[in-house]
C-alpha cells in the first residue's frame, strides 16, 4: 500500500482519498482550491460530510440553510480556528469562494441523524500539548462530544524543531476504553512551503514500517500503526486529521518503548 499521496498539479481538486483508493472502510478526504467566484458542489448518498474552510472567505448553502461570508484566515498558520459546515448524507452543499480559498472535505458513513449546521470557530476547543521539543497547538474541529455519526476532525500546528503525534501512538484495535479502531488521514501544510517534515507509520510487527519525507499538501494514510511526525528546524508544520471507525470515540495506545518520554524532565 502506498501511504504517501502527492497533490495534483493545476487542478481545483488538490488531492483525494476514498475508501476504495485507500483500501479501507471509513474515511474519505479531499482538498480543493477555489478562486473568487468559483464554486464547489458536494453531496454523498452514504456519507456525512464536513467541509472546513482552511483559509479564505466563502459563502455556503445546504438545503434551506445559507451562510454568507464565512472564513477569516488568510493562512492555516494564523492563530485562528476555522469555520466548518457539516451536512448529513443526501444533502447538497454548495461552497462559493469570495476570495482565494482552500477547502478540506472529510467524509464517513452515516445514516442522516443530524441536520446541516455551521460550526463556528468560537465553539472549537483549542489547547497546547507537550513539553519543549514536543509542543503542538491543537484545535478540535469536530470532536467526539459534538454531533456527528462517524467523523472526528482535528487540526494541529507544530512549531519549528518539535515533534508531534509523539510519543508514537496508535488506534487500530477495537478495545474501548483502552484503544479504539480508527482510520486516519494527515493532510500536511508547511511554512515556508518549500520545506518538508518527516512522518513514520509502523506497527509492532513491522508489517507496516514506512518513513516518509512529506512535502506541502501531501497526504499520509494511517490504516494501522503508530504515526509520529518530526518537524525540522526552520519550518512550521500544520496537519489536518480525519478519523473514523466502527465507534465514534478516540482512545489511543502509546508505543510502550517510547512512553517514558511523557515523564522525562
Amino acid at each position: 500500500m502506498n501511504l504517501l499521496i502527492k497533490p495534483k498539479k493545476d487542478s481545483q481538486e488538490i488531492v483525494s482519498v476514498t475508501p476504495h483508493s485507500a483500501s479501507w472502510r471509513y474515511v474519505s478526504f479531499s482538498a480543493h482550491r477555489l478562486t473568487p467566484g468559483k464554486s464547489l458542489t458536494l453531496s454523498d448518498d452514504t456519507d456525512e460530510l464536513c467541509a472546513v474552510i482552511l483559509h479564505g472567505t466563502v459563502s455556503a448553502s445546504a438545503g434551506d440553510f445559507h451562510w454568507d461570508e464565512i472564513g477569516e484566515r488568510k493562512s492555516v498558520f494564523e492563530d485562528f480556528a476555522p469555520y466548518a459546515v457539516y451536512v448529513p448524507p443526501r444533502t447538497r452543499l454548495v461552497i462559493t469562494a469570495r476570495t482565494d480559498a482552500e477547502i478540506a472535505v472529510a467524509g464517513s458513513p452515516a445514516q442522516g441523524e443530524f441536520p446541516a449546521r455551521l460550526i463556528e470557530p468560537g465553539t472549537m476547543r483549542r489547547s497546547t500539548r507537550g513539553k519543549p521539543g514536543n509542543i503542538r497547538f491543537v484545535c478540535d474541529i469536530l470532536p467526539q462530544d459534538e454531533p456527528a455519526e462517524s467523523l472526528l476532525i482535528v487540526e494541529v500546528k507544530t512549531p519549528s524543531g518539535n515533534s508531534s503525534s509523539y510519543p508514537p501512538h496508535k488506534h487500530d484495535v477495537d478495545n474501548v476504553p483502552i484503544e479504539s479502531q480508527l482510520e486516519e488521514t494527515y493532510y500536511h501544510r508547511i511554512n515556508p512551503p518549500q520545506g518538508f517534515i518527516f512522518q513514520r507509520v509502523y506497527t509492532d510487527s513491522r508489517d507496516i514500517d514506512e518513513s516518509m519525507v512529506v512535502e506541502d499538501r501531501n497526504v499520509v494514510l494511517v490504516p494501522r500503526g503508530y504515526h509520529p511526525v518530526v518537524v525540522p528546524y526552520g519550518y512550521e508544520s500544520y496537519y489536518f486529521n480525519v478519523m473514523a471507525g466502527p465507534k465514534r470515540v478516540w482512545h489511543f495506545y502509546n508505543d510502550p518503548a517510547h512512553e517514558w518520554i511523557l515523564s522525562a524532565a
